[in-house]
């Protein structure tokens, strides 16, 4: 009897086939489809509701045209949550749709191209919890929105699917996994798989698309006679054209306080003011400087206690009074907001709505965190140095911005964005010229000197361009409201501080070389953005004017 027990409680448990009982009860899978191509992945070139899917609109092989549908059936035996579960089968339900999901891998031709753990926010709990089907819409020609246009965005325009998937005929596989994110990273064995042959077409562009564009008269600058690599930037232009590298406008390069490049796209040109978003907020760190310098504001180690009456305003703490600009600037003041975290509460999609942007700021709770130690990306902060500064020069920042740092670099033709109160809003938005852009790049080139006049100071430049947080291992480093960002060119490494901003926007100013680069772009809230134009600096500008 004891011998019957024991076998039917190894039945019940599934020890003695090694697997783990569900934690839910999935969908029953009733379609013959899903049936037909369990752990399968299939193709389509057309939007066909699961109900009505016959095996005929599944495909082979097809064109690839990135205006058209590209959308992708996903099979499974099981429910995500179930598959989860078998990875760590001590998690309840909740905690594993909050630390686990999907894990992408593609392959072009053989070669894995890019892998993926797709965020635990994407998808709803109910999906994950009874769903043993899924579709993918990667691309739609009715622009649908969904985590998998996102998804296929990051593989093809910024992790090098497009380079891999040049003109031809290539083989895309895609394998999905499970994966959970607990004090290590667990991943499962393949749930789903399928692979499709595309033929990419070739991409028509003209000789005048491609052909290095001309330096016209009157541009503020003295032209460079340097000699540069002509058939990298041919080719730069070329992908451009084929929109390899999308959403481009400008590219100008100053190399030894000369114009070396000078070129525009997509319709943009010499005259055109360009919403760089992020990139107004360095022009926060040269006026403070300038402040700095004249006595407005005694130096950036102010504390907040001594512009406003923290007590007025909600979550006052003894701490707050010890936020420095210099916190401010460096981004790590404390406040409980990182732009990065959608549910943080100082975030800044939720200051936008509100009719004071100061106080919103103000109001905020603080981390725990030590002031100056720890950086989180937080645009509100920097609205605050924008509003010190308006309220420490008696025209205000608009006047004195003007009159100190534009007017001096011959800047006249550009646009603010402006604050619910009115005032010029240094969290970005500053519109511009790329080949004005290139003058505020220069300037901290020159330490601070434009022709022959010191505008900033040559020790706030080294200040700015210090970087602040080298032990942290999660990027490059970050200074006075300036990025820090290594190029590396073959067994070469070019630092840089950088002024960027959403879409792709950059003014690149290289430390130990004559180089100034502005990118400007309006890839906004483009997960390939940035990637884009990091590789277009590291392989075709810089290559261009030193290899």
């Amino acid at each position: 009897m004891k011998n019957i027990f024991l076998f039917v409680l190894i039945l019940i448990t599934g020890l003695s086939c090694g697997q783990i009982q569900n934690i839910v009860e999935p969908d029953k899978i009733e379609n013959q489809i899903q049936k037909n191509h369990l752990n399968t992945l299939l193709f389509s070139d057309k939007v066909v509701p699961f109900e009505n899917m016959k095996e005929i609109d599944f495909l082979q092989s097809m064109i690839f045209q990135e205006d058209k549908d590209f959308d992708v059936r996903v099979f499974m035996d099981n429910s995500l949550v179930n598959y989860l579960h078998q990875l760590d089968p001590s998690l309840s339900v909740e905690e594993l749709i909050k630390k686990g999901n999907y894990q992408f891998n593609f392959f072009v031709d053989g070669k894995l191209i890019y892998t993926e753990n797709l965020n635990s926010g994407a998808g709803t709990a109910d999906q994950k919890k009874f769903k043993t089907n899924f579709r993918i819409p990667f691309l739609s020609s009715k622009n649908e929105d969904s985590w998998g246009k996102y998804l296929w965005m990051r593989f093809y325009f910024a992790n090098g699917g497009i380079d891999a998937l040049e003109t031809g005929n290539h083989t895309l596989k895609i394998e999905i996994k499970p994966y959970l994110k607990t004090s290590t990273l667990k991943v499962g064995k393949t749930i789903a798989q399928g692979e499709i042959q595309l033929n990419i077409p070739k991409k028509n562009v003209s000789e005048e698309q491609i052909a290095i564009q001309k330096i016209k008269p009157n541009s503020g600058w003295k032209v460079s006679e340097e000699k540069f690599n002509q058939e990298k930037i041919r080719l730069l232009n070329q992908k451009i054209a084929e929109k390899r590298f999308r959403d481009i406008t400008g590219i100008v390069i100053i190399k030894n306080d000369k114009l070396l490049l000078e070129e525009y796209f997509n319709g943009y040109k010499r005259d055109s003011l360009n919403d760089t978003r992020s990139v107004g907020k360095s022009f926060s760190s040269a006026l403070m400087g300038i402040a700095i310098h004249d006595g407005f504001i005694k130096n950036e180690n102010q504390s907040l206690k001594d512009f406003y009456d923290l007590k007025k305003f909600n979550n006052y703490s003894s701490k707050k009074d010890s936020i420095t600009i210099k916190s401010l600037l460096t981004m790590s003041s404390g406040f409980n907001g990182n732009d990065e975290d959608y549910e943080c509460p100082g975030n800044e999609e939720n200051m936008y709505p509100t009719d004071n942007w100061v106080k919103f700021t103000l109001d905020l709770p603080l981390t725990e965190n030590k002031i100056g130690k720890n950086w989180n990306y937080f645009t509100a902060g920097v609205v605050l140095t924008g509003d010190i500064l308006d309220k420490s020069f008696p025209n205000g920042l608009k006047d004195y911005a003007d009159k100190k740092l534009f007017q001096p670099l011959g800047i006249t033709h550009y646009k603010w964005q402006f604050t619910p109160q009115q005032k010029p809003s240094l969290a970005g938005g500053l519109r511009m010229s790329a080949s004005d852009f290139a003058k505020f790049g220069q300037l901290y080139k020159n330490n601070g000197i434009w022709k022959g006049k010191q505008i900033v100071d040559k020790n706030w430049i080294q200040k700015t361009f210090t970087n602040y947080f080298a032990s942290n291992k999660d990027f490059e480093g970050y200074g006075y409201l300036f990025w820090r960002k290594i190029y590396k060119v073959g067994n070469r490494n070019f630092e840089s501080y950088q002024s960027s901003g959403n879409g792709g926007n950059k003014i690149i100013i290289f430390k130990e070389i004559p180089v100034v680069i502005v990118v400007t772009a309006k890839a906004y809230n483009k997960p390939y953005a940035h990637s884009q134009v990091d590789k277009i600096v590291q392989e075709y500008l810089l290559p261009a004017i030193y290899e």
